[in-house]
């Protein structure tokens, strides 16, 4: 079991997502699970809900998962694969409402000191603009 909160970026650019998961990586280091998804299943700009929802499996954790997403319909689309994904795993997802960049890297820094799921979501969203 993973004992801290995961992160998960969505973004309509496969290469946005790619990139901020690296720097993410690079500045948490190892401590927190990081997933990334994006573009369409043409392999176009877009979101698509079946990954969305296979990132999220992919670096579950126990204490949650917080998604970072850059545009509305990666929003959505994330809502509609937390609801797909359903239960009690759906209660320990959360969508933060910050940057992506930003908010990702701040997330993951709190999750690797072992914060809970909402003081992660809070964390991120002190950098609304």
């Amino acid at each position: 079991m993973n004992r801290n909160v995961s992160i998960v970026i969505v973004s309509h650019s496969p290469d946005v997502a790619r990139g901020a998961a690296d720097m993410v990586r690079q500045m948490v280091g190892e401590e927190v699970r990081v997933g990334f998804c994006g573009g369409n299943p043409e392999g176009g700009l877009g979101t698509d809900v079946g990954k969305i929802i296979e990132t999220i499996e992919s670096v579950w954790s126990d204490r949650g998962v917080a998604v970072l997403v850059d545009l509305g319909g990666a929003e959505t689309n994330s809502e509609m694969a937390i609801e797909m994904i359903g239960g009690e795993r759906a209660k320990r997802i959360v969508i933060c409402n910050a940057p992506i960049v930003e908010g990702a890297v701040m997330a993951a820094t709190e999750a690797a000191g072992g914060s809970d799921l909402d003081t992660v979501r809070a964390t991120a969203e002190e950098f609304q603009s």
